[in-house]
């Protein structure tokens, strides 16, 4: 589950491309401190992968997790990961 950062010469922003590889999936969704947990569609491709990009504002650290087929994953090659206690798991951690 890659994730691709992209920063911006214009303005203090990165752009993120989240990439899920979800074949069987039906809906891939992304949540996190970012979107206020609200979750976010991405959009699936032929090949079987699930994407969405946002810019977001530099040196932050963002929690967020994917929501599969209403699942709630980690991304494997996240920056790092942060207990929560709210819901008892770990959230993967995206640094820009």
């Amino acid at each position: 589950m890659p994730i691709t950062k992209q920063y911006l010469k214009s303005k203090p922003e990165c752009k993120i491309t989240f990439c899920v590889p979800a074949k069987d999936a039906s809906k891939v969704e992304v949540a996190g401190d970012f979107n206020d947990w609200n979750s976010e569609a991405l959009k699936k491709y032929k090949n079987g992968n699930f994407k969405a990009q946002l810019n977001l504002p530099v040196d932050h650290k963002y929690e967020f997790k994917y929501i599969i087929d209403g699942k709630w994953e980690n991304e494997v090659e996240a920056d790092g990961y942060q207990w929560n206690d709210f819901a008892a798991a770990e959230n993967s951690v995206l640094e820009v």
